[in-house]
This record gives structure tokens, C-alpha cells and sequence, in this order.
């Protein structure tokens, strides 16, 4: 069950429409590039996946020319859900790592992800507010 709603979200129109259901300023890290409406055949349950990837720029304050993007780490969070579907976001973060010194690896730090809750601080905030989360 499911189905791929890829529907050229390279669009801006499509890129609007969703923004308004991500996280605040999501959009403006990272670019999606996919969304797919899936379903657990064991619990019956239809939801969405939102793929997203890191834009290639370094928010810190460094001199990026001194570093070189070297690779990709995925990592799925939850977020509020959609039309009563859970929706996942599958977000692949970018690591940098120094020209000169390969040892010392950068990220970017992203303040909407909770700290090691696994939902967005968006999501966390919400739960931790209605009392149904312990974090």
C-alpha cells in the first residue's frame, strides 16, 4: 500500500504548500526531495515520509573555504501529522570536514530538532506541554 507522491517538488508552488506543514525556517536548511504516502500493512495505517537533504552551506562561523562537504547522515524524526497520518521526516544532514586538519569535522546546528528526543523541538515542546511526554 502507498503511493509516490514525487510530484516535482523542485516547483516552488509545491515547496509552499508544504512549508506550511514542516517545521518553522525548515525550508530554508533544506530542500526536499521526496514524498511518499506509505502504509504499515501490519497496523494498517497510512502515512507520510518526507525526505529532505541539508543545503551544502556551513552556518557556523568558519571560514568555509577551508572546508570541503564529506558526506551524508540520515536521521527520521517525527512530526505533527497531516490529514490524521503520522508524517516521518527523513532529513540527510551534511558533516564537513577540514582540507588540512582531516580529523576536525564540522555540522551545522539546527535548534527546531530536540536534543536526543527524536521529535522535533516543535513536537516535543507540544507533548511536554499536554503532559503525554517525558523527555
Amino acid at each position: 500500500m502507498g503511493s509516490n507522491l514525487n510530484f516535482g517538488l523542485k516547483q516552488p508552488l509545491e515547496q509552499s504548500i508544504l512549508s506550511h506543514f514542516l517545521p518553522q525556517n525548515l525550508l530554508n536548511h533544506f530542500a526536499i526531495t521526496k514524498l511518499l504516502e506509505l502504509g504499515d500493512i501490519s497496523s494498517k495505517q497510512v502515512f507520510f515520509e518526507i525526505h529532505l537533504e541539508e543545503n551544502n552551506e556551513i552556518l557556523l562561523d568558519v571560514d568555509s573555504s577551508q572546508y570541503e562537504s564529506k558526506g551524508l547522515t540520515e536521521i527520521t524524526i517525527q512530526d505533527f501529522p497531516i490529514r490524521g497520518k503520522a508524517v516521518y521526516l527523513k532529513i540527510k544532514r551534511r558533516r564537513w570536514r577540514h582540507k588540512i586538519e582531516p580529523d576536525k569535522i564540522i555540522r551545522n546546528d539546527f535548534s527546531f530538532i530536540a536534543e536526543g528526543s527524536g521529535f522535533t523541538k516543535e513536537l516535543s515542546d507540544f507533548l511536554k506541554g499536554t503532559g503525554r511526554y517525558k523527555g
